[in-house]
């Protein structure tokens, strides 16, 4: 039954907060002055727009795009998909949903990243789509691998893969991260334990779901992203949402 409730604020305290002495570049990067609300222009608003003839037939597939069809990723097979939906469930078509990640081994195709696990000379680690009508997305993609970073003296990064949703121009960009149901990694991230509520982090969870997967070939997670209401999934730039 589609809810026709009042649109319910959200609440801030359910979002990550900005300084955790535990996730040690929050102490850096956290703000120590009060935040300015200024108004937004034309510009952020209407423009510049993302061209929707753009997407090509394997943007969406980053087993196969970095290579342009000759030759497949290496690594588990997996399908990521769900909907973008409002908070009343009504779908949110032809919006440019983007996906980033580290490759099967956990490293990122970055001139900065220099962990010693090999880069994937098949993968590129990006992808994009577009919502059909019914708000519906998918990608097929390699299972993330989990990897260490410098925090503390063996912090480890639970598998997951980065999502971007844009509005009606590249002004109006939510970004998130989803991770995957029965990594115990998650329970021990810093980063992953900035959302101190435990409702909104397992929003962040992607569920396996068999009904999805493809028998002798791949397993399906699914991620439904809503953008605001009482249901919103938590975004890293934008707490109220689209």
């Amino acid at each position: 039954m589609t809810d026709t409730g009042r649109l319910i604020p959200r609440r801030r305290d359910m979002h990550p907060v900005p300084y955790d002495p535990e996730y040690k570049t929050s102490v850096t990067r956290s703000p120590n002055l009060p935040l300015l609300s200024l108004e937004s222009t034309p510009s952020e608003e209407t423009g510049p727009r993302f061209g929707h003839g753009l997407i090509g037939a394997l943007d969406n597939n980053l087993i196969l795009n970095f290579s342009k069809g000759a030759a497949p990723a290496i690594g588990e097979r997996i399908r990521v998909h769900g909907r973008v939906v409002d908070e009343n469930a009504r779908p949110v078509p032809h919006t440019l949903v983007e996906v980033w990640q580290a490759n099967a081994g956990g490293r990122y195709r970055h001139v900065k990243d220099t962990y010693f696990a090999p880069l994937d000379p098949n993968f590129g680690g990006c992808g994009r789509t577009l919502t059909d009508e019914n708000g519906y997305y998918e990608f097929l993609t390699i299972r993330p691998g989990a990897y260490p970073w410098p925090n503390r003296g063996n912090d480890w990064r639970p598998m997951h893969i980065h999502v971007s949703v844009f509005g009606h121009s590249f002004g109006q960009r939510l970004i998130t991260q989803l991770y995957f149901e029965g990594d115990p990694l998650i329970a021990r991230c810093p980063i992953a334990a900035t959302v101190k509520d435990r409702g909104q982090l397992d929003q962040l969870v992607a569920p396996l779901d068999m009904g999805a997967s493809r028998p002798m070939d791949y397993l399906a997670y699914r991620f439904d992203i809503v953008l605001r209401g009482r249901r919103q999934t938590m975004f890293e730039n934008k707490p109220e949402g689209m």
